[in-house]
């Protein structure tokens, strides 16, 4: 990696460890950001996952404020977070690597499909929210567990299936579910992330620049992501998700 390619992958992490603090979207910018500058996509995926962990504890830290009162709840829900990253995590180094090419192309192209519907999909969560189930029950754990297995295979837009999710079970406010979405974002990268360094290929520079832009990105989202124009953002995300699938579909 050179250093400007170097430059780039940490600018990407800062951009994604917000993105990941207010939508959750974060690896459409850094997984295409290593490809592009030749890391293969499996190993891509690894590293990315790895350095983003740093970045999803500074983006859960700075909502802080918003978790007050949610300890049992997210104890609870990250039980499911971590067994599903388990999973997902293993069928990313189990299945044939030509599975993957094929696989993440649709994966994130559902991803830019979510990061559009998101206004409509929050209008829906607020529509059922008084019928919501105050703990979340069984189907929020199962539901929490599938997005868990979708974040350690791949994990572009499991913060808005979590959003999704939490929001249609729990009978709270959209910044305290974003703030439990968050730390349930962080079990699955930090859970993946051990699974990889014992047994997958990892790319230390790329982990390294991810991770110290991630860090950063984290923090400043959680400070001033409400105020960023989420129409321009959403857009910036699906223009990456679509250079990253041309990328991976025609090389």
């Amino acid at each position: 990696m050179s250093p400007w390619e170097a430059v780039a992958v940490c600018a990407a992490g800062v951009a994604a460890g917000a993105i990941n603090a207010v939508v959750g979207s974060g690896s459409l910018i850094t997984f295409p950001t290593l490809v592009a500058v030749g890391v293969d996509p499996v190993t891509a995926n690894v590293s990315n996952n790895i350095g983003l962990v740093p970045g999803s504890f500074t983006g859960a830290y700075g909502y802080r404020a918003e978790l007050r009162g949610q300890r049992d709840r997210l104890v609870r829900l990250a039980t499911g977070s971590a067994l599903g990253s388990l999973l997902g995590g293993l069928l990313l180094l189990v299945l044939d690597p030509d599975v993957f090419q094929v696989v993440v192309p649709i994966l994130i192209a559902l991803a830019c499909v979510l990061v559009v519907v998101q206004p409509k999909l929050n209008g829906w969560v607020a529509a059922r929210r008084q019928h919501a189930h105050p703990d979340g029950g069984l189907w929020l754990w199962l539901g929490v567990f599938g997005a868990g297995v979708y974040g350690g295979y791949f994990g572009a837009a499991q913060g808005v299936l979590l959003i999704g999710l939490l929001g249609s079970f729990l009978d709270d406010g959209l910044q305290r579910v974003n703030a439990a979405k968050n730390v349930l974002s962080l079990v699955v990268n930090a859970t993946a992330a051990v699974l990889f360094v014992i047994i997958a290929p990892v790319d230390w520079w790329a982990v390294l620049m991810v991770a110290l832009g991630a860090t950063l990105g984290g923090f400043l989202g959680a400070k001033v992501g409400r105020k960023l124009p989420a129409p321009v953002l959403r857009g910036f995300i699906v223009c990456v998700g679509i250079v990253a699938i041309i990328k991976l579909v025609y090389g």
